[in-house]
């Protein structure tokens, strides 16, 4: 079952490697297939909510959602099989794509490209497997806790929606990471025994926001006709 997960993860890392090159040097490619809000609300073409996924805007970019792919893919596939990691990584992806249509639903000139809802979806899963694990990062001396870097990731993205932080899509990272939390208990029910604070640090701050996101957009000033 492990083998599978690895070369179901390898080929993924392949077809994202073809598209995203395709897109780079087929610009009208990437015009048919890159998350466009105009798109999907007005000319219903939804299957930009999965093909985006495997576009990404520069190789840097590529680069490091594979590697982080990897990283996490193993040991998330060896708890829970092949068929499951796969219900992680393509429904994070999903939703994380959904949420970003919610949120920029009145902008119809949003755009955004990569897998990181489903990457994300997938650290999250690994975050609630192993929290007392750590996560390393090339410029850093230093590795972070895992339940550490799960809060920040949470509040970080919070914070980038609200602030339009840099040209990162946050709203498909917490969308994949929400998604990725809640198939975890699912499929494993016991992680809500044996991890409640965690599990509680994770999703209250991530619901709260949500719920002030479709009741009063405009205290945040996203998702809303301004």
């Amino acid at each position: 079952m492990e083998q599978a997960v690895e070369t179901f993860t390898i080929l993924l890392m392949v077809a994202n490697g073809i598209f995203s090159w395709k897109g780079f040097t087929d610009r009208r490619f990437y015009e048919n297939h890159v998350f466009h809000v105009g798109s999907i609300l007005q000319r219903h073409d939804y299957k930009r909510l999965v093909t985006s996924a495997f576009l990404h805007a520069n190789i840097g970019h590529l680069v490091f959602n594979m590697l982080a792919l990897y990283s996490f893919s193993i040991g998330v596939g060896r708890v829970f099989g092949f068929i499951d990691f796969m219900l992680v990584y393509f429904g994070s992806l999903l939703v994380g794509n959904i949420l970003a249509l919610f949120i920029h639903r009145y902008h119809p000139g949003y755009r955004a490209v990569g897998a990181s809802g489903g990457v994300s979806g997938v650290i999250f899963s690994s975050i609630l497997i192993f929290p007392h694990g750590s996560i390393g990062f090339l410029f850093l001396p230093f590795a972070i806790p895992s339940w550490l870097f799960g809060v920040a990731f949470i509040l970080i993205s919070i914070y980038g929606i609200r602030s339009r932080l840099g040209n990162i899509g946050h709203e498909a990272h917490l969308g994949g990471a929400l998604t990725g939390i809640l198939l975890s208990i699912v499929l494993k029910p016991h992680l809500l025994r044996i991890h409640p604070w965690l599990i509680a640090a994770l999703l209250v701050p991530t619901l709260v926001f949500l719920l002030v996101l479709i009741y009063r957009p405009e205290w945040l000033r996203v998702g809303s006709r301004y």
